[in-house]
């Protein structure tokens, strides 16, 4: 992806149209362009050479953007830091990309100083909407430099992102994507769902420092849609805006969907501007999809699924699928098969590990070999996750393989439990790990967000339970609990759970 052309081109065929929208603030796709071009200049005048890494540790403001649109206009490597970090890890993942700037934000109990003589390859530091001796101000390096393009060359497997990501293992990986990569998500969107417009708007709470949120920028730059920016995720917020813009579509990963529909307000908002969404990586209960479907009618909802080692989205079901149980459908240019432990692919029907090839897949894991050589395998990425294809090509996930639970030497995943339970008309949400027991070896435990109001009690789960799981598949243990907890992208954090 040639960034800095598509900057060019957009801004010269709709000079005026908004890109984004971020607190009544209006953005057009000159000033976008405008503005990365002039800190893609104060970036290589202040030594930034190609592929070099710059860091950006911000929240979902304009200034991200900026920030990705210029790094990539100098032909350098962004590292987008999500900005929960505290100081220790912010340290480990600047000093890991070996990062020579940071783009960033104030943040309380954070030393700029200290943080900066911990990262010995660190050379400046770039303050947002702050001024501070012996720092860079972002406002000063965008007013004094020139507008127009840098004209660096950039050749398709440059590095264009290492994201940091720490999976459900807890130790962060640095997953390399390249420039052509960049190109993956905004031709997967526009493949599988069924059609962007360019006066579209489009909605956007996921972090830029996680794929989900970056894929809205790319779209911006290949589709000419507007884009309306929210600093973080607040239900009730999110659905305001979509009233107020009339929204078009986004994506939501499920607890984010779970949380709109949960909303005793929900239906008082007029939503019937909303063509589509995809929500990534569950499936949606049938109670759910028909609450949407009332107050959503010109709605389709999409299921998808894909990591930031696939540059998702790389599985989604196809429009007017009535199997929206599955997750769909691979996109033509990707290969998705199941293998077994022995590296085979599973007959129809049968559950193994998802693998993934093609040109989308990352080329590995910034300076760790021994996992990229662990991870991808005789062209094969191995995903982690455990799924199943039906007859007709369609893909189910069951869980990760860490979500299998073996009771008694039967198999049990936690995902399957967690929709049984969820199909309780008491039930919130709810999430299911696996605990030691002396005589089973291990047995699921389920922790339950009731509705606000209910009563439900653990007997009365278990009781509902019997005519949806078989009896070693039941919870021993719930545990009723005011709220999950989860991390940047909403996605619930099981690792805490299980601790």
């Amino acid at each position: 992806m040639d960034v800095a052309q598509l900057l060019e081109s957009q801004a010269k065929k709709y000079p005026a149209k908004a890109a984004v929208i971020f607190q009544d603030q209006t953005i057009s796709f000159n000033q976008l362009k405008t503005t990365a071009f002039k800190l893609a200049h104060s970036l290589i005048k202040l030594g930034i050479k190609k592929g070099e890494k710059v860091a950006i540790y911000l929240p979902n403001w304009p200034e991200y953007i900026y920030s990705y649109l210029a790094i990539w206009s100098a032909g350098a490597t962004a590292v987008p830091l999500d900005f929960m970090l505290t100081e220790e890890e912010l340290i480990s993942c600047i000093t890991h990309s070996e990062a020579k700037f940071l783009i960033a934000k104030h943040k309380p109990g954070l030393s700029w100083e200290e943080l900066k003589n911990k990262c010995p390859a660190l050379k400046q530091i770039i303050l947002c909407h702050q001024s501070l001796a012996g720092f860079l101000s972002f406002e000063e390096l965008i007013a004094k430099e020139k507008d127009t393009s840098p004209g660096v060359e950039i050749q398709d497997k440059d590095y264009a992102i290492i994201f940091y990501t720490s999976g459900t293992t807890g130790r962060p990986k640095g997953v390399l994507v390249n420039y052509r990569q960049l190109e993956a998500p905004p031709k997967a969107v526009d493949y599988f769902v069924f059609g962007i417009r360019e006066n579209d708007k489009s909605l956007c709470a996921l972090p830029f420092s996680h794929l989900g949120g970056l894929i809205y920028i790319q779209v911006i730059l290949t589709f000419s849609v507007t884009l309306v920016l929210m600093e973080r995720f607040i239900p009730l917020e999110f659905l305001k805006r979509v009233e107020r813009y009339k929204i078009d579509w986004f994506w939501l990963v499920p607890s984010m969907y779970y949380a709109l529909l949960q909303l005793k307000e929900f239906e008082s908002f007029d939503l019937s501007s909303i063509r589509w969404l995809v929500v990534f990586g569950a499936p949606s209960s049938a109670d759910a999809l028909r609450r949407f479907h009332h107050f959503c009618p010109r709605a389709v909802l999409y299921h998808g699924w894909g990591m930031t080692e696939t540059n998702a989205p790389t599985v989604v079901i196809p429009t007017g699928s009535a199997k929206i149980e599955s997750v769909g459908k691979p996109a033509p240019w990707i290969e998705v098969k199941v293998f077994d432990e022995n590296e085979k692919e599973v007959p129809v029907g049968e559950i193994g590990e998802i693998v993934v090839k093609g040109w989308v897949v990352t080329d590995g894991y910034f300076k760790d070999p021994a996992l990229t050589a662990q991870t991808i395998r005789n062209g094969w990425l191995h995903t982690g996750d455990l799924g199943r294809f039906d007859e007709d090509g369609y893909l189910y996930i069951v869980g990760r393989i860490k979500e299998m639970i073996k009771v008694a030497g039967e198999i049990v995943f936690e995902p399957e439990v967690e929709a049984a339970i969820h199909k309780h008309p008491d039930v919130a949400e709810v999430a299911v790990v696996g605990v030691p027991d002396k005589l089973r070896g291990e047995v699921p435990k389920a922790f339950v967000v009731l509705k606000e109001g209910s009563n439900a009690t653990a007997d009365e789960l278990r009781y509902f339970l019997r005519s949806h799981l078989a009896h070693f598949k039941i919870p021993h243990y719930f545990e009723f609990v005011k709220a999950l907890p989860k991390n940047r992208t909403g996605k619930i954090d099981k690792e805490k759970l299980r601790k």
